[in-house]
């Protein structure tokens, strides 16, 4: 695992140079860092791009991560017709069917994405405490409480209100 960032402070680990670009890497389980100036990073062959959107960061990422997936090119949505080849190619679906028609292989590719969560909840600053945690926990619990009551499943929906109360007590 690799990641690079630009930063100011700090001094090159090859020379005397001011360090712009700190790398982190992970070898058997050990976080190594690099601080290097600009020159010294290109010699190691390390690149960064200059504020590339985030649109096309995650596009890359998805690009890269489904070309590394095989034996997928029978897939194809019943609705618009994309096969997940052309996905992996273009790195846009082409209707809302497509999550169904791909489901299994965008679950693996959001898992991948997110550190093996499948499920977006959004990141909550160090500094705010656990406050802001627990209201997320308990806005995700009632939406899945709402699902539970239209889907009639109501032993399910009583231990979902039993996890919203636990959360709110603290």
């Amino acid at each position: 695992m690799l990641a690079a960032r630009r930063s100011t402070g700090i001094k090159c680990d090859n020379c005397d140079k001011q360090a712009t670009v700190h790398v982190t890497e992970i070898h058997d389980g050990q976080k190594v860092e690099k601080h290097l100036c600009e020159d010294c990073a290109a010699t190691e062959g390390i690149t960064i791009k200059a504020d590339v959107p985030i649109s096309q960061l995650l596009e890359d990422f998805i690009l890269q991560t489904a070309s590394s997936q095989g034996g997928d090119e029978e897939l194809a949505c019943e609705v618009c017709g994309l096969t997940f080849s052309e996905f992996r190619e273009r790195g846009v679906l082409g209707c809302p069917n497509d999550y169904n028609a791909f489901g299994e292989r965008l679950e693996l590719l959001m898992s991948r994405a997110q550190q093996g969560a499948t499920e977006h909840v959004g990141k909550v600053p160090r500094h705010s405490g656990g406050d802001q945690k627990r209201l997320n926990a308990v806005l995700r619990l009632r939406a899945q409480l709402r699902g539970a009551i239209a889907a009639e499943d109501y032993e399910r929906a009583a231990d979902l209100r039993d996890q919203i109360k636990e959360v709110e007590e603290g």
